[in-house]
């Protein structure tokens, strides 16, 4: 291939490798995507069928990145033969051809957190469990976390669920499964799991697979959890080629079940494998590489490499100390200008990155002030808006009639005068003789709890769906919701309301239409089965369009995969970045350390580091340390710079030349001295866990625990009624 001559020697010796197990372990910046797809077109010159090589990717944007790179290389023809996506979209490509083993149907709709989590809230009131509504989320985030593990509910109530509020995850855990069942659905975590299931009952499919892929290559390996593993090590088999490729020092998803181990082991589980290392950098500048080094280098569970750069050595990093939130904010501001008006770059070209996404509204308020347009990237991502997220309910709703959740967000949307009281009584219903809620909606007349009114609305509604149910077949995806948001009304609905939020409304349901449009233009034949499975799919980082002009706010999380000339990384605090790291295993401070470094590593050219002495959390002013982290960097890669010099501000000023200031603030404004920051208690309800962080006193002294089953509580001490332990 002419193409490989644009490799550097370690990339070409990793492309042209074809002997068995490989692990490309590939730094930051060091040209991974480009060695992918040069390997996967190299493999297809050299004989390989393009059908009978998967490729997996943990992003929409990273595998339709990879796609545009090998259709340029091989043609469109053989490039869409290749069964390329994410882990997700490929096992429901297999698992809707193979849903009928599993006693699914193939038009199984596919929840994502929001509509799991109001699963699991539906289910709290019909067990009658008193648990307060932010819980909600938390069990969920248990229930995909032991997914994630591979324990299924009758493992983890009998060998698991130690506390009363353990036992309760367990009883909803198995009802959780069952109602998705029941609604012909399933969740994220499920899309691993069924794979499994349907490869352990069905040896015929599994060889079927093993037939079909005859060469496995998986990207961003490091953030695979041990279902994907499984799945991995189900289908390769015999004469199977794998590779697997990814940086162990960007592993940073362990939150949500991603096992570095995967990685680390990967030679024991694949023997004879070989490694290659690829440490050139193209991205960033010598002094960002050896500032990120200096960092990551702490980390005791690594792979060995070296990262190095011809690229020019560069500015050092500035660290800028701040008096709070505001101040940080500020100082961001004026250093997006100087960097714009000194080198003349796009506001294109910088972002800013942040541990947890409450620190987002100092920063907003900030750049809206200064008059520096900007956009998020992974706040509340489009397909999650409401008005969205209803119009893609009538849509799943027209496929599978047995997604209770979709209906029941539809329900009385528009208002159809269908309240909570008689969709409760038509569930009861429902339940008692074991019925679909949709099946129920055509026998409303025999709920005789409903009011007559009532019952004329739902069979209204009922009839709109069979319409819709019936037309599906005849017109297009567009004309199918242009037709249905139309009778509606809903566009007239916000138009009419008038208020900037509901006109925001009326352009996001434009803006989905546009969509819809789109989509159609590039799969002509796409049903809506295949848009919703898009859509399901989607994340944040995927709608992220660098054409915009304008600095970019996200998560270090959502930065993944992404580069920018000039990075700013703020809040970089003991207790914000790293997060909790009192309460931290070894383990979990490893993996923040590796958020950091990958913050670092999205730089180009240059880097700010910002901290604040006092910022506004939990209700109260709490005294800062700067991040340990800080503490790591060479001396000799960054400068100093103080923050808040020459701003009038007391209070600010004050915090941050206060010679009182304690840098561990454990023992801050007790009252209660048996309870201490660092203290190991036990809840009635939320079990065993750790104190964070306490403010205030007497009756109003709050306590921030982080529990090790049900995450973080901010508690009054009054009531909490902890034990120490």
């Amino acid at each position: 291939m002419k193409s490989l001559k644009t490799l550097n020697p370690a990339q070409k010796e990793a492309v042209e490798y074809n002997s068995g197990p490989h692990i490309i372990v590939a730094g930051a910046g060091s040209g991974k995507t480009k060695v992918l797809t040069q390997k996967i077109a190299y493999l297809i010159e050299d004989g390989f069928d393009a059908s009978s090589i998967l490729a997996l990717t943990f992003t929409n944007k990273a595998a339709n990145e990879m796609k545009e790179r090998i259709i340029e290389l091989i043609g469109a023809a053989k490039a869409k033969q290749i069964w390329m996506g994410t882990f997700h979209s490929i096992f429901a490509k297999i698992l809707r051809a193979e849903s009928d083993k599993l006693n699914y149907r193939p038009n199984f709709s596919i929840y994502d957190k929001e509509d799991s989590v109001s699963v699991v809230s539906n289910l709290l009131e019909e067990l009658n469990f008193s648990i307060d509504e932010h819980t909600y989320s938390a069990i969920h985030h248990k229930i995909s976390n032991l997914k994630n593990r591979m324990i299924l509910p009758e493992d983890f109530a009998k060998n698991y669920a130690e506390t009363v509020y353990d036992q309760k995850v367990a009883e909803i855990y198995v009802e959780y499964n069952k109602r998705l069942f029941e609604n012909n659905s399933m969740d994220f975590d499920d899309l691993l799991l069924k794979p499994i299931e349907l490869f352990n009952k069905y040896p015929k499919i599994l060889q079927k697979y093993r037939g079909q892929f005859k060469y496995i290559l998986v990207d961003e390996f490091q953030d695979t959890n041990k279902a994907q593993y499984e799945v991995l090590k189900f289908l390769v088999y015999g004469r199977t080629k794998v590779c697997v490729v990814g940086d162990d020092a960007q592993s940073i998803y362990g939150w949500r079940g991603a096992d570095i181990s995967n990685m680390l082991d990967f030679e024991k589980d694949f023997p004879k494998t070989k490694i290659f290392r690829l440490e050139q950098n193209y991205r960033s500048t010598k002094m960002i590489l050896e500032a990120a080094g200096s960092v990551i280098k702490n980390n005791k569970s690594q792979i060995t490499k070296t990262l190095w750069t011809e690229n020019d050595n560069g500015e050092q990093l500035t660290l800028v100390r701040c008096s709070d939130e505001k101040d940080e904010a500020f100082q961001v501001s004026k250093q997006i200008k100087r960097e714009i008006s000194t080198k003349k770059l796009s506001l294109n070209d910088i972002a800013i990155f942040y541990r947890i996404n409450s620190q987002s509204r100092a920063l907003e308020e900030a750049l809206r002030r200064e008059k520096i347009p900007y956009k998020i990237i992974g706040g509340v991502e489009f397909y999650k808006r409401k008005e969205v997220k209803d119009v893609i309910a009538y849509l799943r709703v027209f496929i599978n009639q047995n997604d209770e959740e979709s209906l029941l967000r539809i329900m009385n949307f528009p208002q159809r005068g269908i309240g909570n009281t008689s969709i409760s009584k038509m569930i009861a219903f429902s339940r008692k003789l074991n019925l679909t809620l949709f099946q129920t909606m055509a026998r409303i007349f025999e709920v005789i709890e409903v009011k007559e009114r009532i019952q004329k609305n739902v069979k209204q509604f009922k009839l709109l769906l069979d319409k819709y149910i019936e037309l599906k077949d005849d017109l297009s995806l567009p004309e199918l919701a242009s037709a249905l948001i139309d009778e509606l009304g809903i566009l007239k609905i916000y138009k009419e309301e008038n208020t900037p939020e509901s006109l925001q409304r009326y352009e996001n349901i434009q803006e989905l239409l546009a969509g819809i449009n789109d989509f159609f233009k590039q799969n002509p034949k796409t049903t809506i089965e295949e848009f919703l499975g898009e859509v399901s799919l989607m994340t944040g980082v995927d709608q992220y369009e660098e054409s915009n002009n304008s600095v970019t706010l996200m998560t270090v999380h959502s930065s993944k995969g992404l580069e920018f000339p000039v990075v700013f990384l703020t809040g970089c605090e003991e207790d914000i970045f790293p997060l909790n790291p009192k309460f931290d295993t070894d383990a979990r401070t490893e993996e923040e350390r590796r958020l950091f470094y990958v913050g670092l590593t999205r730089a180009k050219q240059k880097i700010y580091i910002t901290y604040a002495r006092s910022r506004y959390r939990f209700g109260e002013v709490a005294y800062q340390s700067r991040s340990r982290f800080i503490d790591e960097l060479d001396k000799k890669t960054y400068t100093e710079l103080n923050g808040n010099v020459g701003r009038k501000s007391g209070r600010r000023k004050k915090a941050f030349y206060d010679e009182m200031y304690q840098e561990d603030y454990d023992d801050f404004n007790q009252e209660h001295r048996s309870l201490r920051v660092g203290s190991r208690v036990k809840h009635e309800i939320f079990g065993n866990g750790k104190i964070l962080a306490i403010n205030g006193a007497g009756d109003m002294q709050k306590v921030s625990v982080a529990f090790e089953s049900a995450g973080v509580k901010h508690l009054l001490t009054k009531f909490a009624s902890l034990k120490i332990i």
